[in-house]
């Protein structure tokens, strides 16, 4: 090269000539490119994406196959069609995951083992909406081997892997999802668990309240045989406080989300890790340097920030309440309100579980290419969903003025489904939402959560959660009448302390036990519980 000079071990370096009309050009390159250049930018992205294979995009991307399996006709080997998946034919793959989940869920399969003989959870007929992935699967045929019948639906239309919903209708298990599902199609699938001739559930597992809030609505006399309801998500748990302080609550229920091992395991640790997984699979950026605001800083917050603090990020945290807050910033994070930073971030996080946390207003002044992602249950924190009167205006009773004054009224309605924005999809879960002047942001998942639909998460961590509904359906179905009343309750403490210790053999951990003077000073059992359930960990 030209300009560089060598002299006797020492060398200097001449900028050439394109390298400092690249440095005075700095500022232009974060400038928004034109319209035109962005489309035929993300036409070439969305190419080469779909020439490649992403692991988090399951075998249902790889099919070419986009028949609704509403309209297909299968059956399993054994002749059964009291299911609805993608492709009955890729339970095999299905099977494979499912086996490899198993070596990383000690609990569940400990359960299993030692309760098996017993059958505690013979004569439940259990219907259940969760994610359906090779962690769940485990847990329903746990479930399956304790006595129990299932029934089950997806609690969200991103989450579902196919070839595992196949392996599992492949061995009996009347399960109704698939990767993908429309709206229609998710309360579809809920309805064909719920609603069958001949069976009846005597027992809820439910992950956010939608399968709760559908027999509620539409088949309320069920609710006569049914014993109990286990939730495990921040939406679904506060769906049932609501019930039950207007007194709608007619069955118990078990709090599953607010129980130790749910909270400091599931919440924190495994979106420590999943977290940038999902950001990962997504969007292949790098971490450091990069500022991202992150709100809320519940369990879920403090395990987002801790995995984006320790890749380098400069983290920002909202919150609205002051414990929370005050633990940010003793951790080491600025506390700023989301208008503060909006302008400048890079990634935008929720986990809150409410609702409207980001709003059209704030997207409008994010800055280009702005990532924004959620880690709550429900999709309803970020402002997506373009909410349409189409419906029921049909059905109602209103002069033609009227009418197209509210239709009219719709276009101003504040979210990202409006005429104005245009949507182009990148790759799986990735979607650019583009402004008139240009701008883009990066949607992931459609404001759904990120984790389970855009990659996976660490099935250890799942094998507590699991192991927790397990015990929590297994304290409802076989619980004396008048123990629980139609209330919320937690998980009792002695059965928290039990999932642990199923996990500690899996460190070669050993326990302290205390001595009879020890637990005679503390005023404890020597068996547990440790705590009482003031106790904050």
């Amino acid at each position: 090269m030209e300009n560089w000079d060598g002299n006797e071990g020492t060398s200097a370096f001449h900028m050439p000539e394109w390298m400092i009309q690249f440095a005075d050009q700095k500022q232009e390159f974060n400038k928004r490119p034109t319209k035109i250049g962005r489309r035929s930018l993300s036409r070439s992205i969305s190419q080469s994406s779909t020439d490649s294979y992403s692991s988090a995009a399951s075998y249902t991307d790889s099919s070419d196959d986009e028949t609704s399996p509403r309209d297909k006709q299968q059956k399993n080997s054994k002749g059964s069609s009291d299911f609805c998946v993608k492709n009955i034919k890729q339970a095999e793959f299905g099977r494979r995951e499912i086996e490899i989940a198993e070596q990383e869920m000690p609990a569940l399969m400990a359960l299993r083992k030692r309760a098996q003989g017993e059958k505690p959870l013979a004569g439940a007929k259990i219907v259940g909406c969760t994610h359906i992935t090779a962690q769940t699967a485990v847990l329903m045929e746990t479930l399956g081997a304790l006595g129990a019948q299932c029934r089950w639906a997806a609690c969200n239309i991103y989450s579902t892997l196919n070839e595992v919903a196949a392996a599992l209708a492949e061995s009996g298990f009347p399960v109704f999802a698939w990767k993908g599902e429309s709206e229609d199609d998710f309360w579809w699938c809920i309805d064909r668990c719920v609603n069958v001739e001949g069976w009846q559930p005597n027992m809820i597992l439910d992950d956010g309240g939608d399968l709760t809030h559908w027999i509620y609505k539409k088949y309320p006399n069920m609710f006569k045989k049914i014993k109990g309801i286990v939730e495990e998500s921040v939406t679904g748990v506060h769906r049932l406080y609501q019930l039950s302080k207007a007194g709608k609550l007619c069955v118990p229920a078990m709090n599953v989300n607010d129980s130790v091992t749910k909270q400091k395991f599931d919440n924190l640790y495994c979106c420590r890790e999943s977290i940038l997984d999902g950001l990962k699979r997504t969007t292949d950026m790098m971490f450091g340097g990069k500022q991202v605001v992150v709100c809320g800083y519940g369990e879920v917050g403090k395990g987002c920030c801790a995995a984006l603090k320790a890749m380098g990020s400069i983290v920002y945290v909202t919150e609205i309440d002051p414990i929370c807050a005050l633990q940010a910033c003793m951790d080491g994070f600025r506390l700023v309100k989301l208008n503060e930073v909006i302008r400048q971030v890079d990634i935008v996080i929720t986990c809150t579980g409410n609702k409207n946390v980001v709003t059209r207003e704030h997207l409008d002044r994010m800055k280009n290419s702005c990532i924004v992602c959620n880690m709550g249950h429900s999709n309803t924190e970020i402002d997506v969903l373009y909410f349409s009167l189409g419906k029921w205006l049909k059905q109602s009773m209103l002069s033609s003025a009227l009418r197209a004054a509210l239709i009219e009224l719709q276009h101003y309605q504040a979210s990202l489904r409006t005429p104005e924005l245009t949507w182009e999809r990148v790759r799986s879960q990735v979607d650019h939402v583009i402004w008139p002047d240009g701008k883009r942001i990066v949607l992931l998942a459609e404001g759904r959560l990120l984790n389970l639909s855009c990659s996976t998460v660490p099935t250890f961590v799942l094998s507590i959660t699991a192991t927790t509904q397990a015990l929590a359906l297994i304290e409802l179905y076989n619980a004396p009448e008048g123990r629980y009343k139609q209330d919320v309750y937690l998980l009792p403490k002695k059965m928290d302390e039990y999932v642990a210790s199923l996990h500690l053999p899996t460190f070669d951990a050993h326990l302290t036990e205390l001595t009879d003077e020890q637990a005679k000073y503390l005023g404890l059992n020597k068996n547990g519980p440790f705590k009482p359930n003031y106790y904050r960990y």
